[in-house]
């Protein structure tokens, strides 16, 4: 028991150190000025990946239901923010911009996480397949009700057609500050899954008659949990808006959200090291299909690598072995 404690805090360790390594390079990078403006969007939307990825993976992993909605909660916090920032901007609210990132990013998170709750009351009765498809649906339905609302630069409901992005919004996001709200989410979600409510999720998923039989409430800990996740999609969202100048429900679309499963199969699904590694993999094959002009075909070859992950370890990268129930 006492190496087993002494293995554990060792990792916590090294995973400090390398939370500071990583933090020195991209200051490094900035102040060098190595890393341009285009380097720098690179980074952000990585650590929006990353958010999005172990968000995910809380649902899918941890709890072990199928949800498929993180693009829904995205879009909700990112037009929750913009709209919010403008409204700000309009009004003559005088705030640091750095304090403006963080209170809309917030309230992103929070509108986001609100409609979880609507959305998991009904959804989280459901199991399987049938879960899947319901949070699927109401993701998409959540996109396109936005993307035709005229306060987000659509149509109107009433005309029946999409309309253009949202422009106009102010830049307001710093890539230390997003650095840092990821580096703060991925610890969050992993203590969680390790904290007394993570255990009971876990137990939840590996049996939930035998999770029920030994007193866990299953709908409350899994609404936490669904929750929890809706939250900081919502964190992600409202980041992306806040690091470009406008906004699209192009950016929600069902596929994004195929992207993130296949990010979280592929790190190994229940894993949060594995969310993060695979997020920065994906988005180093994208990127360098993007460089050789190969973007067309850069899902093609993210999905040929997952294949090629799964033949090598089918449980993906950190991805651990789980015993089959009798």
């Amino acid at each position: 028991m006492k190496k087993t404690m002494l293995s554990t805090k060792q990792s916590y360790l090294v995973c400090f150190i390398g939370i500071l390594a990583a933090f020195g390079i991209v200051m490094a990078l900035c102040e060098s000025g190595l890393a341009d403006s285009y380097i720098k969007g690179i980074m952000m939307t990585a650590c929006i990946a990353i958010i999005m990825t172990t968000s995910l993976n809380l649902t899918i992993g941890v709890l072990g239901q199928l949800t498929l909605g993180c693009c829904g909660f995205e879009a909700i916090g990112a037009y929750v923010a913009a709209l919010t920032s403008k409204y700000m901007v309009a009004a003559g609210i005088a705030i640091d911009p750095t304090a403006r990132f963080l209170l809309t990013t917030l309230i992103g998170g929070v509108v986001a996480c609100v409609f979880g709750i609507l959305i998991g009351i009904p959804a989280l009765r459901l199991h399987g397949d049938y879960l899947a498809i319901i949070t699927l649906g109401f993701g998409e339905i959540i996109r396109v009700i936005i993307q035709n609302l005229k306060v987000a630069g659509g149509m109107g409901l009433d005309k029946g057609a999409a309309g253009q992005a949202l422009i106009g919004i102010e830049r307001t996001a710093n890539l230390y500050v997003v650095f840092w709200i990821m580096v703060v989410t991925v610890v969050v979600l992993f203590m969680f899954g390790r904290s007394r409510y993570g255990r009971a999720v876990k137990a939840i998923r590996d049996d939930e008659i035998a999770a029920e039989a030994m007193g866990i409430n299953l709908a409350r800990h899994k609404m936490i949990s669904f929750v929890v996740s809706s939250f900081f999609c919502g964190v992600a969202g409202a980041m992306l808006a806040m690091c470009n100048t406008s906004v699209s429900s192009v950016s929600f679309t069902t596929s994004m959200t195929y992207q993130i499963l296949l990010v979280v199969v592929v790190g190994g699904i229940g894993s949060v090291p594995g969310a993060v590694v695979g997020a920065l993999l994906i988005g180093v094959v994208e990127s360098l299909a993007k460089a050789f002009g190969l973007a067309d075909f850069s899902d093609v070859i993210s999905f040929a690598l997952l294949i090629i992950i799964l033949v090598i370890k089918p449980t993906g990268l950190f991805g651990e072995k789980t015993t089959e129930k009798v």
